[in-house]
Protein backbone atom coordinates (compact mmCIF):
# COMPACT_ATOMS: atom_id res chain seq x y z
CA UNK A 1 0.00 0.00 0.00
CA UNK A 2 1.00 3.57 -0.60
CA UNK A 3 1.66 5.96 2.27
CA UNK A 4 -0.75 8.58 0.81
CA UNK A 5 -3.80 6.35 0.91
CA UNK A 6 -5.71 6.55 4.19
CA UNK A 7 -7.75 3.80 5.58
CA UNK A 8 -11.53 3.99 5.40
CA UNK A 9 -11.87 4.74 9.09
CA UNK A 10 -9.11 7.36 9.44
CA UNK A 11 -10.18 11.03 9.45
CA UNK A 12 -8.64 13.58 7.06
CA UNK A 13 -6.66 16.24 8.90
CA UNK A 14 -6.11 18.65 6.00
CA UNK A 15 -8.70 21.11 4.67
CA UNK A 16 -9.10 22.09 1.04
CA UNK A 17 -9.41 25.89 1.12
CA UNK A 18 -9.81 26.42 -2.63
CA UNK A 19 -13.64 26.57 -2.52
CA UNK A 20 -13.49 29.07 0.36
CA UNK A 21 -11.07 31.30 -1.57
CA UNK A 22 -13.31 31.13 -4.65
CA UNK A 23 -16.25 32.28 -2.54
CA UNK A 24 -14.17 35.09 -1.02
CA UNK A 25 -13.15 36.33 -4.48
CA UNK A 26 -16.73 36.27 -5.73
CA UNK A 27 -17.88 38.25 -2.68
CA UNK A 28 -15.03 40.75 -3.15
CA UNK A 29 -15.88 41.33 -6.81
CA UNK A 30 -19.58 41.68 -5.97
CA UNK A 31 -18.77 44.23 -3.27
CA UNK A 32 -16.57 46.25 -5.63
CA UNK A 33 -19.24 46.31 -8.35
CA UNK A 34 -22.03 47.28 -5.96
CA UNK A 35 -19.96 50.04 -4.36
CA UNK A 36 -18.97 51.48 -7.73
CA UNK A 37 -22.56 51.38 -8.96
CA UNK A 38 -23.84 53.25 -5.91
CA UNK A 39 -21.40 56.17 -6.32
CA UNK A 40 -22.58 57.24 -9.76
CA UNK A 41 -23.96 60.55 -8.55
CA UNK A 42 -27.32 62.03 -7.78
CA UNK A 43 -30.24 60.96 -9.96
CA UNK A 44 -32.16 63.83 -11.57
CA UNK A 45 -34.33 64.23 -14.64
CA UNK A 46 -32.64 66.87 -16.83
CA UNK A 47 -34.64 68.99 -19.26
CA UNK A 48 -34.88 67.86 -22.88
CA UNK A 49 -33.11 69.60 -25.76
CA UNK A 50 -32.61 68.84 -29.43
CA UNK A 51 -28.80 69.25 -29.41
CA UNK A 52 -26.79 67.92 -26.49
CA UNK A 53 -23.01 67.60 -26.63
CA UNK A 54 -20.73 65.86 -24.17
CA UNK A 55 -19.16 68.58 -22.01
CA UNK A 56 -17.01 66.31 -19.84
CA UNK A 57 -13.32 67.26 -19.61
CA UNK A 58 -10.63 66.12 -17.22
CA UNK A 59 -11.04 67.69 -13.77
CA UNK A 60 -14.59 68.73 -14.55
CA UNK A 61 -16.64 69.47 -11.45
CA UNK A 62 -20.29 68.54 -11.45
CA UNK A 63 -22.96 70.57 -9.69
CA UNK A 64 -26.36 68.92 -9.36
CA UNK A 65 -29.62 70.51 -8.26
CA UNK A 66 -32.45 68.17 -7.36
CA UNK A 67 -36.17 68.83 -7.76
CA UNK A 68 -36.47 69.78 -4.08
CA UNK A 69 -33.66 72.37 -4.35
CA UNK A 70 -30.79 70.43 -2.74
CA UNK A 71 -27.39 71.32 -4.25
CA UNK A 72 -24.67 68.68 -4.70
CA UNK A 73 -21.03 69.17 -5.66
CA UNK A 74 -19.61 65.97 -7.14
CA UNK A 75 -22.40 63.92 -5.49
CA UNK A 76 -21.86 65.49 -2.03
CA UNK A 77 -24.60 67.71 -0.59
CA UNK A 78 -23.44 71.29 0.00
CA UNK A 79 -24.93 74.66 0.88
CA UNK A 80 -24.42 77.67 -1.39
CA UNK A 81 -21.66 78.98 0.92
CA UNK A 82 -19.89 75.61 0.95
CA UNK A 83 -20.25 75.45 -2.83
CA UNK A 84 -18.56 78.83 -3.20
CA UNK A 85 -15.73 77.84 -0.83
CA UNK A 86 -15.09 74.50 -2.56
CA UNK A 87 -15.27 75.97 -6.06
CA UNK A 88 -12.85 78.73 -5.02
CA UNK A 89 -10.37 76.06 -3.90
CA UNK A 90 -10.77 74.16 -7.17
CA UNK A 91 -10.45 77.42 -9.14
CA UNK A 92 -7.21 78.27 -7.32
CA UNK A 93 -5.77 74.90 -8.35
CA UNK A 94 -7.06 75.13 -11.94
CA UNK A 95 -7.72 78.63 -13.36
CA UNK A 96 -9.66 77.16 -16.33
CA UNK A 97 -11.91 75.06 -14.11
CA UNK A 98 -14.67 73.44 -16.19
CA UNK A 99 -18.03 73.01 -14.43
CA UNK A 100 -21.13 71.17 -15.55
CA UNK A 101 -24.46 72.14 -14.01
CA UNK A 102 -27.07 69.39 -14.03
CA UNK A 103 -30.47 70.39 -12.67
CA UNK A 104 -33.74 68.54 -12.49
CA UNK A 105 -36.35 69.85 -14.91
CA UNK A 106 -38.59 70.56 -11.91
CA UNK A 107 -35.85 72.37 -9.97
CA UNK A 108 -36.48 75.86 -8.66
CA UNK A 109 -35.16 78.45 -11.08
CA UNK A 110 -33.81 80.65 -8.28
CA UNK A 111 -31.54 77.80 -7.08
CA UNK A 112 -30.10 77.48 -10.58
CA UNK A 113 -29.52 81.23 -10.68
CA UNK A 114 -27.81 81.17 -7.27
CA UNK A 115 -25.37 78.53 -8.51
CA UNK A 116 -24.73 80.49 -11.72
CA UNK A 117 -24.10 83.65 -9.67
CA UNK A 118 -21.55 81.77 -7.55
CA UNK A 119 -19.79 80.69 -10.74
CA UNK A 120 -19.84 84.27 -12.03
CA UNK A 121 -18.41 85.65 -8.76
CA UNK A 122 -15.56 83.15 -8.97
CA UNK A 123 -14.96 84.02 -12.65
CA UNK A 124 -15.69 80.47 -13.81
CA UNK A 125 -16.22 80.89 -17.54
CA UNK A 126 -16.26 77.25 -18.64
CA UNK A 127 -19.69 76.20 -17.43
CA UNK A 128 -22.00 73.83 -19.24
CA UNK A 129 -25.64 72.98 -18.68
CA UNK A 130 -26.41 69.28 -18.86
CA UNK A 131 -29.56 68.31 -20.71
CA UNK A 132 -31.04 65.14 -22.12
CA UNK A 133 -31.36 64.76 -25.87
CA UNK A 134 -35.00 64.55 -26.99
CA UNK A 135 -35.81 61.72 -29.39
Amino acid sequence: MSADVKGDNQPYDDINITPMLDLAYVLLVTFIIMTTASVQGVKVTPPLTSAANNLAKPQTRGITITADGQVYLDAYPVSIDQLQTNLAQYKAANPNLPVVLKADAAAQYDKVMEVLEVAKRLDITEIGLATKRSQ
